[in-house]
């Protein structure tokens, strides 16, 4: 059996601390490839600004709002938990996961202090745990050993499992409720803790850092694009289709199976990609950043190579397990386009600004 790689993303995640990345700079001034940028008129810090004040603070903030409403739709459903409430709960939960996919790209700074995406998003959830925990009603949802028995994935087990609304009404009901608004809460609370810290001193802190040496804003934003892709060709399509396991599928092991929305998470994460790899369209990105590098048409065949991807990913259909069967076809196709994103970002585009990339990845690419 295939062990999906969130579950060691605690041990990447913290990697991506601690190690080093490495920029190459020549001082040669014929070289225009790693010549400082703002020598070509670039602005590094308009660059970051725009990362942080109309991507990243407002998509955390989007977040926090989502969750209170998941929140409030999770209570209704645990208090009377029929088909109608679950329904309704399905579609917040949904729109909570996918402003998650939003922030997924930026788990650095406060983000990775809190563990926010193991803590959150390691999936696929260890239901025999959870089950175990609801049982004696004693866990601790703060050690890193529990980062597969919370967040979404363990939300996603517990609210839209085939007996889920039984299981809410049977004896293990007020043990199951308690551990559900435990999850919610904790959800919550590392949400607004990176939210807080990045409307506090850390926006200034990732503002003001302008360098591409080891911890940058830049270098950490480019490791974490190629880790994105990395997770997408892996955990969230390829591995479940049965890449990496001689053709045996998964799909037990997809993010959001249970509420049948893996491929609705995996198109958002893409898509929240592009978002920041362009700026948003409407301020300076890493595309902007590799013009002023001299790599115009590295800047357009990655934006091009995006839209690609996602056209592809949007052809194949929910629920991802029935796609598996339904759809091979489409699922090759789109496994194909995000490779070849997959390298343009860990190959050429780090080549290009000089970033190593020193994340192991899980697949030997």
């Amino acid at each position: 059996m295939i062990k999906l790689s969130r579950k060691t993303i605690a041990f990447i995640a913290a990697a991506l601390v601690v190690t080093t990345f490495i920029i190459a700079c020549s001082k040669s001034g014929g070289n225009t490839n790693t010549l400082d940028p703002s020598a070509n008129g670039f602005d590094k810090t308009a660059m970051l600004t725009n990362y942080a004040d109309n991507l990243i603070i407002p998509a955390y903030t989007n977040l926090q709002t989502q969750a209170n409403l998941l929140e409030t739709a999770v209570n209704t459903f645990l208090t009377t938990p029929n088909t109608a409430n679950q329904v309704t709960l399905k579609n917040v939960f949904k729109d909570t996961y996918l402003r998650y996919q939003d922030v997924s790209v930026d788990q650095f700074g406060p983000a990775e202090t809190a563990l926010l995406s193991n803590f959150s998003n390691t999936f696929p959830a260890d239901s025999v745990v959870i089950e175990g925990n609801i049982t004696r009603g004693t866990y601790s949802l703060t050690s890193n050993a529990s980062i597969n028995q919370q967040g979404f994935p363990a939300l996603d087990y517990l609210l839209f499992n085939l007996h889920a609304i039984n299981d809410f009404t049977g004896a293990t009901a007020v043990n199951r409720k308690k551990y559900v608004q435990d999850v919610v809460t904790n959800l919550k609370t590392r949400v607004a803790t990176v939210l807080s810290a990045w409307k506090g001193s850390y926006r200034a802190t990732f503002i003001g850092n302008t360098r591409s040496d080891s911890g940058s804003p830049i270098a950490f934003l480019i490791n974490q694009f190629a880790f994105e892709m990395d997770q997408l060709k892996g955990p969230r399509i390829g591995w479940p289709f049965g890449k990496q396991s001689g053709g045996t599928m998964f799909p037990n092991n997809t993010e959001g199976f249970n509420a049948g929305i893996s491929v609705a998470l995996a198109t958002q994460n893409l898509t929240a990609l592009k978002t920041m790899f362009n700026g948003n369209g409407s301020g300076t990105g890493m595309s902007d950043y590799l013009v002023a590098l001299k790599q115009q048409k590295l800047s357009t065949d990655v934006m091009a190579q995006f839209d690609k991807a996602i056209n592809s990913l949007k052809t194949v259909p929910d629920p991802y397990v029935t796609a598996m069967s339904n759809n091979k076809t489409q699922i090759e196709a789109a496994y194909r386009e995000i490779q070849i994103l997959l390298t343009l970002i860990k190959t050429d585009v780090a080549s290009a600004t000089g970033v190593r990339i020193t994340y192991q990845d899980t697949d030997g690419d």
